[in-house]
């Protein structure tokens, strides 16, 4: 028994060795640097956040090698980390998010004006530096079947108003009673009611429309199985949903102590589509591609920006 429980000790401390200083989660390697980047455990973020850490360190020459802290639970996490001294880089953050929770402001429909409240409400109330778009909106879509759109010729969500009785919706089970700009205020602004709403976990609703068991999903505009599936994103022709564009927070003492990390997060700004992101998150969802790798075919796909600019090249 004795020499059971040396072995498991000894096993216990080799972990312990081999994870370094690391929270569960870390995807960045065991680093000394004091640039911790953070991510949610969605495919998405953690590709934004080691497309962040790789471009750092290439553009510092390996001068600083972040420390990626992963899978964390909620954007509300993210923040926190961030404010409590944590980390200092949020890899993946979105207006449309941020404005609700960590600003606490109302929804706001115009993408320029919830940038700007967003960039300046995160100057004024958390010291902190929100960048301009990477150039993706991860807002929430309703999607169809490229064979229901042609059956009941859709295009826009105002079009499902006449078939809503016989059409059968998929949603993140959180959406139906979200404030804002969840089903109530969707079925107010619209002047829809679905009699068959079937509620799940966000993640199941693109097979569900794939294997014909609903009609009507909703989902992320960049989500990859949007392209996968062949799903046709229905036109908020209403402007319902409130923008989430996508970019990076950093704090304003890591900006005052590596000033050259302004120009490299810069050479992100409007870098990635839409439809590009999609593409990345399939690759990583649907391929089972690690986002590491994704993230680092993706810049070496551009250079790693090199003639950019912006950044400063």
């Amino acid at each position: 028994m004795k020499y059971l429980k040396r072995k498991l000790l000894i096993l216990v401390a080799c972990l312990v060795l081999l994870s370094g200083c690391s929270l569960p989660g870390l995807g960045g390697g065991k680093s000394n640097s004091d640039v911790k980047i953070t991510a949610l455990a969605t495919s998405e973020s953690q590709i934004i956040s080691h497309i962040v850490r790789l471009l750092i360190e290439h553009d510092t020459n390996g001068k600083i090698k972040p420390t990626l802290i992963n899978n964390l639970g909620s954007s509300t996490i993210q923040h926190n980390a961030l404010v409590n001294g944590d980390a200092n880089i949020s890899g993946a953050r979105y207006t449309g998010t941020e404005l609700t929770g960590a600003l606490k402001e109302d929804p706001i429909k115009n993408p320029d004006k919830a940038m700007q409240a967003t960039q300046e409400g995160f100057q004024k109330q958390f010291d902190q530096t929100f960048f301009d778009s990477y150039g993706f909106d991860n807002t929430y879509a309703l999607m169809v079947t490229k064979e229901t759109a042609e059956k009941y010729n859709l295009e826009t969500v105002s079009d499902l108003k006449k078939h809503s009785d016989k059409l059968r919706l998929g949603v993140d089970s959180s959406w139906l009673k979200r404030k804002g700009d969840g089903y109530p205020a969707f079925a107010k602004e619209y002047g829809i009611e679905f009699n068959n709403i079937r509620p799940m976990q966000i993640g199941l609703v693109y097979d569900a429309l794939d294997s014909n068991r609903l009609d009507v999903a909703v989902g992320y505009s960049t989500d990859g199985r949007v392209a996968a599936y062949d799903l046709k994103v229905l036109k908020d022709d209403r402007r319902f949903f409130p923008p989430y564009d996508a970019s990076s927070v950093m704090k304003n003492d890591l900006l005052k102590k590596y000033p050259e990390l302004k120009p490299t997060m810069q050479k992100l700004e409007g870098k990635i589509s839409t439809t590009k992101m999609q593409e990345l998150n399939y690759k990583a969802d649907g391929q089972g591609q690690e986002p590491a790798v994704v993230a680092e075919e993706f810049l070496k796909e551009h250079n790693y920006f090199e003639n950019d600019k912006k950044g400063g090249k």
